[in-house]
């Protein structure tokens, strides 16, 4: 197998982009990370683009074909693919773009991810997203996301002493890193008081502990690491690219205070990787609510099982601390354009890998990890990056 690397990468703003369509979104990330990437599209190989439910969204099936499309690749008549695993879509679809690279079969492909969220009504959004969890189950029992995420919360706080204070500071430092991304969707502070007096969505969940609806798309072009050079002075390398599954239904758990599988996909990209976690200087971690960001922190190693809480609290998580998480804002600040999110995690890591972070550059940093789960968590992809 080959060393994978990434050349180019591209992003939309993410937000309520209403005078944008699903197709303009994705063709604006897909340009600029060719362009970034130095390359022409005719030297394009492949495409691999992460999406929930398009469908369901804008009414629009057959994604992978719809891109090529738009993006002036069909005359070149490249294999352009669909890939879906709810909320980890993205990252998904970055995974097997680094599979195809690294066995050989093609030298130049793009990995993207795009969702247009914001054209229906929060019914319709509401039932769209709780298609990521068990239906059968859990949603025709009227489980949400936000109450699946609640009793992982509620189950946190009781077995490990973990309190709504400590799940606020998570979206306070995560809004706090977001004003110094210029394509975050929330480029404003707020406080731990604002968290706690946001109306309950959930208990002990507030609306500010929760990530919003966004549009936005994110690209990545990548290349074998041996011809990288040819195209950029700064590559990034892929070191592991992982990705594991564990019951769709929260109530068949192990752990409901545990992501099994984000735990065996980190096993599995340290021991490629060939480091610890303590050489990880930074994580764009998948804090789609506040109890996620602290569940995942410890399930990567990071901190002890049931300390990630007080890590949050004492800022060993803030730029400048331990370990760097969400320095992007995280899907909490920047948006969670589901098909995107894996994508624009990466595009964060291949930034601070560079360098060119500007007010949120993480000093010193050699190692970044990607961390995408879809639903509760039945899903989970992870990658790891040097420069």
């Amino acid at each position: 197998m080959r060393e994978v690397a990434i050349i180019g990468i591209g992003n939309t703003k993410f937000g309520e982009l209403w005078d944008r369509s699903f197709r303009d979104i994705a063709v604006e990330a897909g340009v600029k990370a060719i362009e970034d990437a130095g390359i022409s599209g005719d030297e394009i190989e492949a495409l691999y683009g992460g999406n929930m439910t398009a469908g369901g969204f804008v009414g629009q099936e057959h994604i992978g074909a719809l891109i090529a499309d738009y993006a002036g690749l069909a005359g070149l008549h490249i294999p352009a693919t669909r890939v879906e695993a709810a909320c980890a879509s993205g990252g998904l679809a970055l995974h097997l773009a680094v599979l195809a690279v690294a066995s050989g079969w093609y030298d130049i492909v793009i990995a993207a991810g795009v969702e247009k969220m914001t054209d229906v009504g929060e019914d319709v959004a509401n039932d769209l997203l709780v298609s990521s969890v068990d239906r059968e189950w859990e949603a025709i029992c009227g489980a949400t996301l936000p109450s699946l995420f609640a009793q992982m919360a509620r189950a946190h706080m009781e077995r490990y002493n973990t309190t709504v204070e400590q799940m606020a500071k998570v979206a306070v430092k995560n809004h706090s890193n977001a004003i110094h991304n210029p394509m975050a969707q929330y480029r404003r502070g707020i406080t731990i008081d604002a968290v706690l007096a946001s109306p309950v969505i959930a208990e002990p969940l507030h609306m500010l502990d929760c990530s919003s609806m966004a549009d936005g798309a994110s690209a990545v072009v990548l290349c074998p690491a041996e011809h990288a050079r040819k195209y950029t002075d700064s590559p990034v390398y892929v070191k592991a690219s992982t990705q594991a599954s564990d019951t769709i239904a929260l109530h068949d758990r192990r752990d409901i205070t545990t992501m099994d599988a984000t735990v065996f996909a980190a096993r599995e990209a340290y021991k490629r990787a060939s480091i610890e976690p303590s050489q990880i200087s930074l994580a764009e971690v998948h804090d789609s609510y506040t109890i996620a960001e602290i569940i995942a922190i410890e399930d990567l190693g990071f901190f002890e099982k049931g300390k990630g809480g007080v890590a949050t609290w004492e800022g060993e998580t803030e730029i400048g601390g331990k370990i760097a998480i969400n320095p992007s804002g995280g899907l909490k600040a920047c948006g969670h354009p589901l098909g995107a999110t894996g994508i624009r995690q990466v595009t964060e890591i291949v930034t601070q890998l560079r360098g060119e972070a500007g007010k949120r550059q993480v000093p010193d940093a050699h190692f970044g990890l990607a961390h995408n789960i879809g639903g509760t968590g039945g899903t989970a992809i992870i990658h790891i990056l040097s420069n």
